[in-house]
């Protein structure tokens, strides 16, 4: 069974840097995309970022671009998240998310698994 936690959530201060990670198990991750996702008060899930199957590609929202860096650790089957110059509209609980099909070159929400979210809480 396949599973994503994530952790490294918060309050933080506008201005904060926060490290989000994403540990995977009940499969080699190391062959599919993966990304994040985060879903504010009465909004819908939007994408942040995501990264390739081998670190070679990224890509980001134009709303976190030059903030957030993702990265990941295929020996640990773990991606990370991290968020610099924080602000308050980036509140939410951010998911993570890992590609069911292997060496795709994008991420499709509605072909992912979903980890259970973990809150982020940017103070003014």
């Amino acid at each position: 069974q396949v599973q994503l936690k994530e952790s490294g959530g918060g309050l933080v201060q506008a201005g904060d840097s926060l490290r989000l990670s994403c540990a995977a198990s009940g499969r080699a991750f190391s062959m599919y995309h993966m990304g994040w996702f985060r879903q504010a008060p009465g909004k819908e899930r939007e994408f942040v970022a995501s990264i390739s199957w081998n670190g070679g590609n990224t890509y980001y929202a134009d709303s976190v671009k030059g903030r957030f860096i993702i990265s990941r650790d295929n020996a640990k089957d773990t991606v990370y998240l991290q968020m610099n110059r924080l602000k308050p509209e980036d509140t939410a609980v951010y998911y993570c998310a890992a590609d069911k099909s292997p060496y795709r070159s994008t991420l499709v929400p509605e072909n992912v698994y979903w980890g259970q979210g973990t809150q982020v809480t940017v103070s003014s």
